[in-house]
Parts: structure tokens; C-alpha cells; sequence
């Protein structure tokens, strides 16, 4: 184990927080908030740390898949830990574990909530929380790979364990210019919302905070009502935005370049979409006798499937007031999650096609066992590891899962939302059903409860494994 490697990179990690934590000063200039010097005094302590952390380079810079996925793990508890600090000392959010929870649900995107009165916060704490999502969307670590002077094929460790999906590669040769490349569609995705929010009338502070949230598909609102109580154009914004950011990056990639028709040729995007419409579809015809107007159920259907697919967790109305049957499909919906490669969360869809078809193989080769057939994937032969790791990441998730929920449940809660409540943190989704639904929030759960959402949230956001490798003995000894 690289020791060494793991501390410089923990303190860069620390030395970004710190400078991104400058934004919340600004706002607490602008709005004269007195809660914004405790921002300050934790930018500037981060920033020393980090100083000192960063003075001496390595003289060993090479590390492994170990040691990638230690170094994401670390990092993005560093984040949370450092993060919270503010809420704490603000007065914003006192106790440390529910500033801790709320935090890492703002990295992780999650968007699960321990606050009853969110509109009670400061600017300043409204904005932080809200942009935790902006930097846990893309991920800290590409951000890092893309601004600092760091070389060898060993940084593609970093990307891959913190990138979502069954396999991560390089947009270009070079991982630092792949990380660019990333960061600049995210950028001006970005961008792009706020401008047209602004548009349709959306207070400049609300634009922001809600692009932010949409952009890392998170979803914490800055109103107690989330999106409800903004017009229909705002809402239809942050729909289109929230299914796009859901999206394969590559497939961004691809429009930009010469050969655009590949971009459509990514066959776990067009099932994407293939999902979100079906789904829309059902549940708009489900819910369309509760509706004065087929419009608004139109909208409110398509911003619930959107926002949960992408495991955003905006909301517009109190889906669980709804039948079941569109409740059954959001569930379904909360557990597929949005594409691999794009800020989404869930087991993506691309996991999700690859396991139908290897069973489509295994019950064609039962009628015809002498038949090889290859699976694919956008016209390429999957490699069996592909299949193998997509069954053993299932495996995994599932057994995380039943041991959450069997730690949870000894909270009582009903099975709805002990059920849902898990599932909405593991898959990074924010709401869930019964206490946990769109107007409610997980401060009822017990500290014993929150600590293990937490790791949920996390291990939902690194695929499973960076966090199990921190529980694992073997991983910490030296080479």
C-alpha cells in the first residue's frame, strides 16, 4: 500500500474543498449573513491543512487498483466530514450526525433530507448544500485529474472507481484530457439551465441552487414544497435537464465530434428513453382521473419519472397520495436508475440490459445447447468478465441491501418506508414512500440507522466496492 500517494492526494482533495467553499462566503456577503464566517474559518483552516499535506510530492507516485479505490473511499468521507463542519458551527444544522448525513447526501446526490424546515437555513448554508451536488455529480477526483499536473496510466484507477457504471474508459488517449472534456459539457450544461430558468423567471439564487442540484442529479430544494410551487415552464426546464443529465456522457461526447450518428447508436441510451417514456405514458393514463387537466398530469408524471429514474429526487406533487400502480413503477424505476457515465445513480441501465440478455442466452442455449452466441452491447462482443462483474455487482448490491434493511428495520418503521428508505439512499435517489415520501424526511431514524444509510449513500455513489475494500483487513497491508 502506497501510503504516501493516498495522504497527497487526500490533501489536494482537502486544499479544492476548501477553495469551493469559498462560494458560500460570497453568498453570505451578498445576503449579509453573519453564518458565512464560519465558512470562511473552515476554507481557510482546509486550506493550511491542505498546504502542508501538498508541500512534498511522493517520491513514489505509482499506485494501483488498491489504492485507487482506498483513495476515492477516503476522499469522499474527507469531503463529508470537512463539509459538515459549517452546518455544525452555524447553528444551521447542530447535531453532528445529522450534518453529517445531510452532507454526504449532498455529495453522494442522494437529496435524503433530515430537515423538517429547510427554508430555515441561511443562504449561505441553502447554497452549500445545494452545490455539494454539483461537485459529487461529476466527482472530485476528475475534477482533480483535470487540473493537476499529474501523469501515467495509473490515474485511470482514480476514474474508474469513482465514475458510475459496469466499465469506464478514456474519451481520448490522455485521462486528464478525458477529465476535461467531462468537466466542460458538465460546465456548460450547467450554465445552460441557469440561463434558461432565469428565462422563465426564476429568482437568480433559486436558478442557481436548483441548476446545481439538477446538474449532479441530487435533488435538495431550497423550498419546503421542492419544485411544486414554480410554473410549469420552470418545472418542464428541470424535467428535460434532469433526464439529459441522466444520459451517458459519451454520448455528449460523440455529438461534439465528427461522427454524431455514433451518438445514437449507444444502445443503453435509447432504452433509457424507451423507459422514461413507457413509464410517463402508464403512469399519466394511472393518475389522469385525479387531474382537473390531462397537462398537469402529464407533467407531473413526466417530472416524477425523470426525477427518479435519474435519482434526482425533485419532486412536484406528493407522489404517494398516488395508486399503486404508479408507485410500483417508480419503485421499479428508483432501483434501475439513469445511464452509466452520467451523474445518475441506481444500478444503471446499462447493468440492467446486460443481465436480460445474458438470460436470454442462458435459456436459448437450453434449447439449443450446441448454439454460441455472443452477447452484445452497441454492436461489440461483451467480454464474459463483463457479464461475470455485472453478476457479482448485483449480487453484492442485493446483499447490502438485505443487511440495511434488516439493521434499519429495528427503527419500526412501516415496511414502505424502512423498504424505501433504503432503497432511496443505495440507489442516491433522495424520497422514498410512507415517512420518507416527497414531504417527509429520515430525522425520525435512529443515529444507529443514519450511520448505516450514510454508508449506503456512499457505497450507492462508488459502486459498492471502494467502500468494502476500506472494511477489508488484507487491503491495508504492505506490499
Amino acid at each position: 500500500m502506497n501510503y504516501g500517494i493516498i495522504g497527497y492526494i487526500l490533501g489536494w482533495v482537502l486544499t479544492i474543498e476548501s477553495l469551493f467553499m469559498f462560494l458560500p462566503c460570497i453568498i453570505a456577503a451578498i445576503y449579509r449573513e453573519e453564518t458565512g464566517w464560519t465558512f470562511l474559518t473552515v476554507a481557510v483552516i482546509g486550506l493550511l491543512a491542505g498546504f502542508v499535506i501538498t508541500r512534498r510530492k511522493p517520491k513514489n507516485t505509482v499506485f494501483f487498483t488498491r489504492e485507487g479505490f482506498v483513495i476515492v473511499s477516503l476522499s469522499w468521507i474527507v469531503m463529508s466530514l470537512v463539509g459538515a463542519i459549517p452546518f455544525v458551527l452555524n447553528g444551521d444544522i447542530p447535531n453532528f450526525t445529522n450534518a453529517l448525513f445531510e452532507t454526504i447526501s449532498g455529495f453522494t446526490t442522494t437529496g435524503a433530507s433530515i430537515l423538517a424546515d429547510v427554508e430555515a437555513l441561511s443562504k449561505c448554508s441553502l447554497f452549500w448544500r445545494s452545490f455539494t451536488h454539483w461537485i459529487g455529480g461529476m466527482g472530485v477526483l476528475v475534477f482533480l485529474l483535470a487540473i493537476l499536473p499529474m501523469t501515467g496510466g495509473h490515474n485511470m484507477h482514480l476514474m474508474r472507481a469513482e465514475s458510475t457504471g459496469p466499465a469506464v474508459g478514456k474519451l481520448v488517449p490522455k485521462v486528464k484530457e478525458t477529465a476535461k472534456i467531462l468537466y466542460m459539457i458538465y460546465f456548460c450544461m450547467t450554465v445552460v439551465q441557469i440561463v434558461l430558468l432565469l428565462i422563465a423567471g426564476m429568482p437568480w439564487f433559486d436558478a442557481v441552487t436548483t441548476a446545481v442540484g439538477t446538474a449532479g442529479t441530487g435533488g435538495f430544494g431550497i423550498k419546503a414544497d421542492s419544485m411544486a410551487g414554480y410554473s410549469p415552464a420552470i418545472q418542464w426546464i428541470v424535467t428535460i435537464f434532469m433526464i439529459l443529465f441522466g444520459v451517458n456522457f459519451n454520448m455528449y461526447y460523440l455529438l461534439l465530434g465528427k461522427n454524431k450518428l455514433n451518438a445514437f447508436k449507444l444502445e443503453e441510451v435509447r432504452w433509457y428513453f424507451v423507459v422514461i417514456l413507457v413509464s410517463t405514458g402508464i403512469i399519466t393514463a394511472n393518475i389522469a382521473s385525479t387531474y382537473s387537466n390531462l397537462s398537469d398530469a402529464v407533467r407531473d408524471a413526466a417530472f416524477q419519472v425523470g426525477s427518479i429514474i435519474t435519482t434526482t429526487g425533485f419532486a412536484t406533487t406528493d407522489f404517494v397520495i398516488w395508486p399503486m400502480a404508479s408507485q410500483v413503477i417508480l419503485v421499479i424505476l428508483m432501483f434501475l436508475g439513469a445511464c452509466a457515465g452520467s451523474t445518475g445513480g441506481g444500478v444503471k441501465i446499462s447493468r440492467i440490459v446486460i443481465m436480460l440478455k445474458a438470460v436470454k442466452q442462458e435459456v436459448m442455449y437450453l434449447l439449443h445447447p450446441k448454439s454460441v452466441k455472443m452477447i452484445k452491447m452497441d454492436d461489440k462482443a461483451l467480454d464474459k468478465s463483463v457479464v461475470r462483474n455485472v453478476t457479482v455487482f448485483l449480487a453484492t448490491y442485493v446483499l447490502i441491501y438485505i443487511v440495511s434493511l434488516i439493521l434499519v428495520s429495528f427503527d419500526n418503521f412501516d415496511f414502505a418506508t424502512t423498504f424505501t428508505g433504503v432503497m432511496a439512499t443505495l440507489n442516491n435517489i433522495g424520497p422514498g414512500l410512507g415517512a420518507v415520501g416527497p414531504t417527509g424526511n429520515f430525522d425520525g431514524f435512529s443515529d444507529l440507522s443514519k450511520y448505516v444509510l450514510m454508508f449506503d449513500m456512499l457505497a450507492g455513489r462508488l459502486e459498492l466496492y471502494p467502500m468494502l475494500l476500506l472494511l477489508t483487513p488484507a487491503v491495508w497491508k504492505k506490499n
